[in-house]
């Protein structure tokens, strides 16, 4: 069971901290299995409900607000550029109010501030780029399933990214995939990893494609939602292991047998395997 405000259990020292970022007015809940496994792992995970795009963000003075962002996407007023970089200043505002002088959480002092990444799914995983375009605390990144928005500039982002999507949409040089992964792949300078899930769909990198099954409603995914989402848990847990932890992963070195449903992508060949 949950417990709200629960103590930290073992020994206390410097953790690193994720931040998770849902989709596109999507709530910080639909990444909870996510948020879950990594708290477990010894990970402080902060996931972001973003004003004015979420349905509605309560705030702990009794306010709410409610999504503006769909209505100005639907007046072209709100484009995925704009989205990004809103989502990229929450994110750094989040991460002064935990590592500041004055922290907001009492947990705070758990916090590593040198070793801080970031996850998203959707929007929230194109928003990544943002971030670490904007926030230098940003050590890694991590896209799940989104179409890229803010552009990488010439001199490139030198820091490690992982994209985990689908493969209907992100397989290299196919008829029907996203290009901005590959605009952003060439200016990517450090470690990088582009592995996609066979049988998924978009809902599968977070809890709905789970709860989807639970309550009987297809979504169109050929691989069950808890299949899905170990897959998911086992490859960001072991990016954010060997980059914020300095603990070599073999999982992402090559496929492996305990999950054939990925592959491992090169988009300079147009080749996955």
């Amino acid at each position: 069971m949950d417990e709200l405000d629960a103590t930290p259990t073992g020994r206390q020292r410097a953790l690193p901290l994720v931040v998770l970022s849902p989709g596109f007015t999507n709530s910080r809940s639909t990444l909870t299995a996510l948020a879950e496994d990594l708290a477990s792992h010894g990970y402080v995970v902060a996931g972001i409900d973003h004003t004015y795009e979420s349905f509605a963000t309560a705030f702990p003075d009794g306010r709410v607000t409610t999504c503006l962002a769909r209505q100005a996407r639907q007046r072209g007023t709100g484009s995925r550029e704009k989205v990004a970089a809103g989502r990229a200043a929450d994110v750094s505002f989040v991460l002064n109010e935990l590592t500041g002088a004055h922290p907001a959480w009492p947990g705070a002092g758990l916090i590593d501030p040198s070793r801080i990444a970031m996850a998203g799914h959707s929007a929230g995983g194109a928003a990544a780029i943002a971030a670490m375009l904007a926030d230098s605390r940003i050590r890694a990144g991590i896209d799940m399933d989104g179409a890229t928005a803010a552009p990488i500039p010439g001199d490139g982002l030198s820091r490690p990214f992982l994209f985990l999507g689908k493969q209907s949409n992100y397989t290299p040089g196919s008829g029907g995939a996203v290009t901005t992964w590959e605009r952003d792949w060439k200016l990517m300078t450090g470690w990088k990893r582009w592995l996609l899930v066979a049988s998924t769909v978009h809902a599968s990198f977070t809890d709905l494609g789970l709860l989807a099954d639970q309550i009987g409603i297809e979504i169109g995914a050929g691989l069950p939602g808890a299949r899905s989402l170990d897959i998911t848990r086992a490859y960001v847990r072991a990016f954010f292991d060997q980059h914020l932890r300095s603990r070599p992963q073999a999982l992402l070195d090559q496929p492996s047998p305990r999950y054939p449903e990925v592959t491992f992508c090169s988009p300079e060949t147009k080749t996955c395997a």
